[in-house]
């Protein structure tokens, strides 16, 4: 039984010599052209079929012997450890193989064509190394010219492989970098939420009992979310609404929430979770800072093909210098699955912190155009770093 792992080179080796004849006989259909209008011009009585299958036999021998050259290449030639000087040398010692096979098989195709007679005579009359002399010029140009012309394809194709790794390579150092952002925020989320229940044990433990339960139930939505990094807006806005929920049976009145949300934009696409740290943020340094009652706005539109995100609330006491690593996160996350199409930004004023960004308004129907849409986004990253 053959060995199928053959079946490939095989089949590599078929398309090869499929395109090297195709090629050929096109440039001999030309070539034989050219003949009969040379003949014409100097008042030579041959046709154009003559002409045609003179040029077609040449161009067939050359068809044949171009897919072995341009394996010598690849195989010895391109990117091998001698010196280029042993190389070239030993490419030269092929020419008389190459002559003597090219003038054999023009033999073995059509008997010798005579110029003075304008006819083809008998194979006898004139054998192959009547057929080398005659046209030696021609037959090492051709040579050289098909060895150029292997070089020149194995150059460009081992950049071409070189660019496709490249590409790959930065493919997957930016799903990391993504990915491993994504994982930053569920121990940081988790830590937080988990002190700031600690802290109601002593006052209030039915209330702690409580808030233990939504925080199970919370960490469930975040794991059945699963690997996407583009969800629909609707889902990232359930999953801060539950997050609110849990931290309202923390303030209790002291928690005022306002949501602005734009119908039609709960089926475009978001990060999953990019604006969870947004909210811990106003909350840790807006709500809890201050013994008043605070309030927290939440805001979604569109504008000019951007989906458009403010989270607004009131400042209480006084806020740390720079930026936490929810907001560091944030940015950085932004700047990797959308470089330039996408910003964020955030500021103080009059005792009110305003945390703004906008991404490209991408619609969603399903999860899969949703996983499709996170791949597009993370090849657009590559595409951009490469490029830089």
């Amino acid at each position: 039984m053959a060995d199928s792992s053959a079946l490939p080179n095989y089949r590599a080796a078929a398309r090869a010599y499929v395109v090297s004849i195709g090629v050929w006989c096109g440039l001999s259909l030309l070539t034989g052209w050219q003949y009969h209008i040379f003949d014409e011009q100097l008042n030579i009585h041959s046709t154009f079929v003559e002409m045609l299958l003179l040029a077609e036999s040449r161009g067939f021998g050359y068809a044949l012997l171009t897919p072995p050259i341009f394996y010598l290449v690849r195989r010895y030639g391109a990117g091998n450890k001698h010196s280029s000087w042993y190389v070239w040398a030993a490419f030269a010692a092929g020419l008389g193989p190459f002559m003597l096979l090219f003038a054999s098989i023009r033999w073995l195709v059509l008997p010798p064509w005579d110029p003075a007679l304008q006819r083809y005579v008998s194979r006898s009359a004139a054998g192959p190394i009547e057929l080398i002399r005659a046209g030696f010029a021609d037959q090492i140009t051709m040579y050289i010219a098909i060895l150029v012309a292997a070089y020149a394809y194995e150059y460009f194709e081992r950049v071409r492989k070189q660019e496709l790794e490249r590409y790959e390579f930065r493919r997957a150092l930016a799903a990391s970098e993504l990915q491993m952002l994504k994982m930053q925020l569920h121990p940081h989320f988790l830590f937080n939420t988990l002190h700031g229940i600690s802290t109601l044990i002593d006052s209030d433990q039915q209330n702690a009992k409580s808030m233990v339960i939504k925080l199970s139930n919370l960490l469930r939505r975040a794991l059945k979310i699963g690997e996407s990094d583009l969800i629909p807006l609707e889902e990232e806005l359930g999953f801060i609404d539950e997050y609110l929920e849990l931290e309202k049976m923390r303030f209790g009145m002291r928690l005022h929430i306002d949501w602005w949300i734009d119908p039609g934009t709960k089926h475009l696409l978001v990060p999953q979770m990019i604006l969870q740290p947004l909210v811990e943020n106003a909350i840790r340094h807006g709500i809890a800072s201050s013994r008043d009652r605070g309030w927290i706005r939440i805001e979604s539109r569109t504008h000019a093909g951007l989906l458009e995100l403010t989270i607004t609330n009131s400042v209480g006491g006084h806020h740390p210098p720079g930026n936490g690593i929810g907001l560091q996160n944030t940015e950085t996350r932004l700047r990797h699955l959308f470089t330039d199409q996408a910003y964020f930004s955030f500021s103080i004023a009059d005792q009110t912190a305003f945390a703004r960004m906008a991404v490209p308004a991408l619609r969603q129907d399903s999860n899969s155009e949703a996983d499709e849409a996170s791949k597009r986004k993370i090849t657009e990253v590559a595409d951009a770093h490469i490029n830089r």
